[in-house]
Order: C-alpha cells, then structure tokens, then sequence
C-alpha cells in the first residue's frame, strides 16, 4: 500500500512541476493532442501504460 502511495505522490509531484514551471507549453501540447486522431492518442497511451508496467516491475525487480 505504501507502493501506491509513493507512485501516486510521485505522478503528482512531476505532473506539478511541468504545471508550475511551463504552463504555456502544456497548453501547447494539449492543443497539438486535440488535432491527434483516436487512435493515435490510445497509441500514445497505451504506450505510456506498458512504459510504467515495465517501471514498477524494473523497481520491484531492484527491491524498491
């Protein structure tokens, strides 16, 4: 449980820092996901989804 906690307060951590530091160019990136078909945004994500499986498994392989 305090795996989830840690992951969850990382996620936050990070995804504050892109808000507080560049706020224009997640703007920016989310005007240029807008025009992405869906099918290339559920690309993109499925591909983030498998990138942080193999993260977590990597972490807990390393006894994290």
């Amino acid at each position: 449980m305090a795996t989830a906690f840690l992951a969850v307060g990382l996620v936050l951590v990070v995804e504050g820092l892109v808000w507080a530091l560049a706020p224009s160019s997640v703007e920016a990136m989310l005007a240029a996901l807008r025009d992405l078909p869906a099918s290339a945004r559920r690309l993109i994500g499925l591909i983030a989804v498998t990138a942080g499986v193999a993260f977590v498994m990597a972490a807990r392989a390393l006894g994290t």
